[in-house]
């Protein structure tokens, strides 16, 4: 089973692979996409969207609200944070 910790990460790699910084955005519903919801456990991909909007609380994530939906990027001015997480939950990253 994945913890809160390992999905807040894995969201962070994907838009870090993408490029997605500041003005590069991707939709919202595409952080789901990779996940399997049997390695989640209960509550399945919920729980990736409940991560998601953790994420954006806690300022790592750029919420973008348009009319064709939520759009999400990395928030550049915490690089060191977020390549932090990354390392720590996926060491070869670095």
């Amino acid at each position: 089973m994945i913890t809160d910790e390992q999905i807040k990460a894995a969201i962070l790699l994907k838009l870090y692979k993408r490029g997605n910084w500041g003005g590069s955005h991707t939709a919202f519903d595409n952080l789901k996409k990779g996940f399997k919801a049997k390695e989640l456990g209960k509550g399945g991909l919920k729980r990736v969207n409940r991560m998601s909007r953790e994420l954006i609380r806690e300022g790592l994530l750029l919420a973008k609200p348009t009319y064709y939906g939520l759009q999400v990027s990395l928030n550049p001015r915490k690089n060191q944070a977020i390549r932090a997480i990354i390392t720590r939950f996926f060491p070869e990253f670095e």
